[in-house]
């Protein structure tokens, strides 16, 4: 199996108000269509961590590979095209822009990366609407759908590009039973139907126990 991500000897240091070494030789691999969730209690370093992982933290030291490609030696511009093309985001309050319709929210990483004409853009981001059934809000604005379909449209959003990983920062940490469950589902059915490979950081022991493994960490460090 290929390893589209993998990190060797990850460190990173807090330098105010005191130096601090928040992230210790953090080292592993997560593999094509693999599905890992990463847990540990609040101030572990788990989403500190994603942060690196997903391009956007450029201060810490080792070396972060993303389908064969070292980070580590890339500029600002080449990074965005990287985060852009690879990696699509769940965060946990879903940053739609309020003032744009549903679909414009979903089409809007693609627009900016270019690669297809609008109207084939228009057209990819009514099937993942459609896909995440919520096809039926797409002409609303983003202020006047409930959360969990907020939620579900944030990941109509991270799929525009046909990223080969999710990064998810607590995607159901502000959703009820029902919504968490549907938006697990979703989530394994990507994983399982079109390989790709998610990691996704949870306080929530259920949906972590569903993943096929589980990163555990603990004061910066990776403990299981």
């Amino acid at each position: 199996m290929k390893a589209i991500l993998e990190t060797i000897n990850i460190n990173k240091y807090f330098l105010e108000p005191v130096k601090f070494h928040v992230l210790k030789n953090i080292s592993f691999k997560l593999y094509e269509g693999e599905f890992v969730s990463i847990m540990g209690k609040s101030g572990c370093g788990k989403s500190t961590l994603l942060y690196i992982l997903s391009t956007m933290d450029t201060q810490y030291e080792g070396e972060l590979m993303i389908d064969d490609q070292n980070m580590s030696k890339l500029d600002s511009k080449d990074l965005a095209k990287i985060r852009n093309e690879k990696i699509g985001f769940i965060f946990q309050f879903h940053y739609l822009l309020p003032e744009f319709t549903v679909l414009k929210n979903v089409m809007l990483p693609a627009l900016k990366l270019g690669r297809e004409n609008e109207s084939t853009i228009k057209k990819k981001a009514m099937e993942n609407l459609d896909m995440l059934g919520v096809s039926s809000q797409a002409h609303k604005k983003a202020s006047r759908i409930s959360g969990g379909q907020k939620q579900r449209v944030s990941i109509a959003r991270a799929l525009i590009n046909d990223p080969k990983i999710i990064m998810g920062d607590e995607p159901t940490g502000n959703l009820d039973s029902k919504n968490a469950e549907n938006v697990f589902n979703i989530l394994r059915e990507l994983s399982d139907t079109q390989k790709m490979s998610l990691l996704i950081v949870t306080h929530d022991q259920d949906f972590a126990n569903k993943t096929d493994r589980i990163i555990e960490m603990g004061d910066g460090d990776i403990i299981s």
